[in-house]
């Protein structure tokens, strides 16, 4: 499993940037091995970001090749360059689903 941390500048407003988010949302839902990602907003920097939750290494590769990849610093107007993170998970807090986890511990069982 692999994270990866995306940050980055528009220069587009805080509702046309949440706008792009919600459109764009379902072709992610599509991308193969894709597990999970989070769109963000850092309102200390104004910055935007998305923190990605791969299956594997060879997944984020194919996706950064992609077309929907491309587009996304004209989706975006990008200011500057996203920066970039990429972590391998070493394990999980929870094995399972965090709710899944908290009722459990909750429940004692």
């Amino acid at each position: 499993m692999v994270i990866q941390i995306v940050k980055l500048r528009s220069g587009l407003s805080d509702a046309e940037v949440r706008r792009v988010m919600e459109e764009r949302a379902p072709s992610f839902r599509r991308v193969p091995g894709l597990q999970q990602k989070y769109f963000c907003r850092d309102g200390k920097t104004g910055e935007y970001g998305g923190v990605y939750v791969w299956d594997s290494e060879e997944s984020m590769l194919k996706y950064r090749q992609s077309g929907l990849a491309r587009t996304t610093p004209g989706a975006y107007k990008l200011e500057g360059q996203p920066r970039i993170e990429t972590f391998d998970v070493l394990f999980p807090l929870w094995p399972e689903e965090p709710a899944a986890a908290w009722a459990q511990a909750e429940t004692g069982t």
